[in-house]
């Protein structure tokens, strides 16, 4: 999910590019099933008129890669594989991009045959390098920044930031607005905090009693919390929920709802991961509470942003179960404090 979001605003700013240069251009991009929400909200579809149901690209490649590494020589796998070739070479792609800096996604990329095969140089994973025909040296510390470096490649000029266009589900948006009215929020008068509490891996993850002192006191200003809860969650939602004086309530989204409520909330809390990012897209204020990862290359991306993280945390990506011992010295009223300058920041430029 992250990776997508970081990759999402260089490419609408090459589409914005394009279309103002009234070229007429063809975008599409290799994804996760998964992942497809953040691109289309149309359903079991690869190919669609652009509009606010998808925005950016015009065509979805679907690469199913998890389940493929999975059961490698299944023929089920092999008849995908050789599908999705089939695909891309018959779009003759005059460029091809890889974002991601993955093995598999730039031997996805190959896959295209195109006349023009960009990635950076010192990609996530070195090896990567040698798939790419042209590699670019980039300057920027945020991966956003890099991504864009890549892309600039393309037109052969600057591109400046452009907040990623997401696509607007109209079902999901019918069923949030259900959903906050069943919990006391309707449209234009609720106002409620979402939070996320879950990880990538233990390290990352800041107390759930945290989050529920934290829900109590934004109870006493007139917020509820929204917890949005992810596979495996459930029990950190909970402890939220339950929380003395917390007004919290927990969901489960999908992707497409996760969307609609993040654009209607007032503030977005977590730590490293793909809904916090997804916050600083939709240009949400967020408070990052950082440990093991690097915000200057992972942070949240944007101006109505803070990011807490203790000088002693070091840049670690080892699976650790344990929360990092750096995190745990982010207190309570350090979080609500850096909320509540957002809110009042917000609140006076309104």
């Amino acid at each position: 999910m992250g990776d997508v979001l970081h990759a999402l605003p260089a490419v609408t700013a090459l589409r914005a590019a394009l279309e103002a240069s009234q070229c007429t251009s063809w975008i599409g991009w290799a994804i996760e099933p998964q992942w497809t929400p953040l691109l289309s909200a149309f359903a079991n579809s690869q190919m669609q008129t652009r509009g606010p149901q998808m925005p950016v690209v015009d065509m979805l490649h679907l690469v199913p890669a998890k389940r493929w590494a999975s059961r490698p020589l299944s023929p089920l796998t092999l008849r995908e594989i050789r599908d999705l070739r089939r695909a891309l070479r018959a779009q003759h792609y005059d460029v091809c991009i890889d974002l991601q800096g993955a093995i598999r996604s730039a031997w996805v990329g190959r896959m295209a045959a195109s006349p023009r095969m960009i990635g950076e140089a010192h990609p996530r994973e070195p090896i990567a390098r040698w798939l790419f025909r042209e590699r670019v040296e980039t300057a920027g510390v945020h991966v956003i920044e890099q991504a864009r470096e890549v892309v600039e490649v393309v037109l052969g000029a600057q591109l400046p930031y452009q907040a990623p266009a997401l696509p607007i589900d109209p079902q999901a948006e019918q069923e949030l607005d259900r959903w906050l009215a069943e919990h006391g929020m309707e449209q234009g008068t609720g106002r409620f905090v979402l939070v996320n509490p879950g990880a990538g891996w233990g390290a990352k993850r800041w107390p759930a009693e945290r989050y529920a002192a934290l829900a109590a006191q934004f109870a006493q200003m007139g917020y509820a919390t929204v917890v949005n809860v992810g596979p495996g969650e459930s029990q950190l939602a909970e402890t939220i929920c339950a929380g003395p004086h917390a007004r919290a309530f927990a969901m489960h989204a999908s992707i497409g709802q996760l969307i609609a409520c993040t654009r209607r909330a007032s503030l977005f809390i977590g730590g490293d991961t793909g809904p916090l990012h997804l916050a600083a897209a939709l240009q949400i204020p967020v408070v990052g509470i950082y440990g093991p990862t690097d915000p200057a290359r992972n942070g949240p991306f944007g101006r109505r942003t803070r990011v807490l993280r203790h000088p002693a945390s070091k840049r670690d990506h080892s699976r650790r179960s344990e929360t990092e011992a750096g995190l745990l010295t982010i207190t309570v009223d350090n979080v609500f404090e850096a909320a509540q300058q957002l809110l009042r920041e917000v609140s006076g430029s309104a």
